[in-house]
């Protein structure tokens, strides 16, 4: 099994034919992703790969819904619209791969998702991917470094990095693992699904045996994933590394949400948490396959 998407969910790409929205939609399309739709204002009539080209979600929905998910390939002053238009169109989960943000556009969009008990992923994430199954957005990069990259597996991925994203399931492929779910969460101070609510899903998933997370400096969001397994809501094995040790507060790290303040959001915290709570924190990301064998038999 996987998480939130599989072989047969049904996509629409808004911002499909820009100059991302394309390429992307290709890659998509060439890894077995469904995508029955896409929607650029005024653009509506054309066809991008012969995916058609809707001007509104409402006529995409109208002529090929019921549709399962959206990524919006929109730029930053534009996204927030986009993102509240696919949700008032009853799409219940939408990838926002879109970087800098304003923040109160985030808050209203992660506001009006769970009004509508609906589930984005991001902003600033390069999306999700299920193993030999479905990708949403460019996670893997292209469809032969995907393919080279991502091996089906039990093993679940959920990262704030969408770079080490492919990188973790490299280092664990070569060790004989494979992957059942990754998904990069998002770069921006605030983001939709956070590591602790990913936890939750994976655990709810019978394939998935074990899950790394890769973390940062920055928010709580590796907190509270802590928080997940002392409350017993997640209860299978969590490698995890925590990248920025080195950093000093008030010091800016790689994201914009990558920033320790007041006291909140450092290395040693989240180390901490992770370790008391009985995660298994390691230094380098290449102990992650390492840890892991200790943990779960590899496939091969």
């Amino acid at each position: 099994m996987v998480i939130l998407v599989d072989e047969n969910t049904r996509v629409l790409v808004q911002g499909i034919t820009g100059r991302d929205g394309t390429a992307r939609t290709k890659y998509m399309l060439d890894y077995g992703t469904k995508i029955v739709a896409g929607v650029t204002p005024g653009r509506g009539g054309r066809k991008v790969y012969e995916v058609p080209v809707y001007d509104t979600v409402k006529q995409a929905w109208e002529s090929h819904g019921p549709i399962d998910a959206s990524v919006t390939f929109v730029p930053g002053p534009f996204v927030k619209d986009a993102v509240l238009e696919a949700l008032d169109g009853g799409i219940k989960l939408i990838v926002v791969p879109t970087e800098r943000v304003p923040l109160h556009d985030i808050l209203e969009m992660v506001s009006q998702a769970k009004k509508k008990v609906a589930k984005i992923i991001g902003p600033g994430s390069i999306g999700i991917i299920s193993t030999g199954r479905v990708v949403l957005g460019w996670l893997g990069g292209n469809i032969d470094l995907a393919n080279d990259v991502f091996m089906q597996g039990n093993i679940g991925i959920t990262s704030r990095s969408g770079s080490q994203s492919s990188t973790i399931a490299w280092i664990l492929k070569e060790a004989g693992f494979g992957i059942s779910t990754c998904i990069c969460t998002g770069s921006e101070p605030i983001v939709g699904l956070t590591h602790a609510e990913i936890l939750r899903l994976f655990e709810e998933d019978n394939e998935t045996k074990a899950v790394v997370m890769f973390g940062e400096i920055g928010t709580v969001a590796e907190e509270e994933a802590a928080k997940t397994i002392v409350e017993g809501e997640f209860t299978k094995p969590l490698v995890a590394y925590i990248a920025g040790r080195w950093a000093q507060e008030g010091m800016r790290f790689s994201h914009a949400s990558a920033i320790i303040e007041h006291g909140k959001g450092s290395a040693k915290s989240k180390i901490k948490a992770l370790k008391e709570a009985g995660a298994y924190v390691v230094d380098r990301p290449e102990e992650i396959a390492v840890t892991m064998k200790e943990i779960v038999k590899p496939r091969k």
